[in-house]
């Protein structure tokens, strides 16, 4: 596959682009990660979501601890180049490390975060 659809992309100074995962069939947002250069390539690839983990400075596959990976169905990039976002089929429904179905789990209620979304599986029995 060619690459120089990568070089359309208005990267980060640290060559980075934020990518939003979103249910391909409900649309919500399911979370939110970073992409370098050699993750996006291998998303398309194998359309399967592949980010970049700043805090591990390294690539990770979604789901390869949990096994909750995120098949994409499309990839799009926003007018100005510098934002990717997912339509994804999340594997087991969970995309939250907490255990939820998204990463966005907490409304504003006045003047509080509350948890509106319930926990779907303990994250001790997903992470072992």
């Amino acid at each position: 596959m060619k690459n120089n659809w990568l070089d359309e992309i208005k990267w980060d100074k640290d060559g980075l682009v934020p990518a939003i995962a979103q249910d391909y069939q409900t649309k919500r947002v399911l979370m939110f990660a970073w992409m370098n250069r050699e993750s996006l390539a291998l998303t398309a690839e194998k359309n399967e979501a592949v980010y970049y983990s700043r805090s591990r400075q390294r690539l990770w596959h979604k789901g390869e601890e949990s096994g909750h990976t995120q098949k994409v169905r499309s990839l799009r990039l926003d007018c100005d180049g510098d934002v990717i976002i997912m339509e994804i089929e999340q594997v087991g429904g969970i995309a939250c490390h907490t255990g939820r179905e998204s990463c966005f789990y907490k409304e504003l209620q006045n003047g509080e975060w509350v948890s509106v979304d319930p926990v779907l599986k303990d994250p001790e029995e997903i992470y072992t």
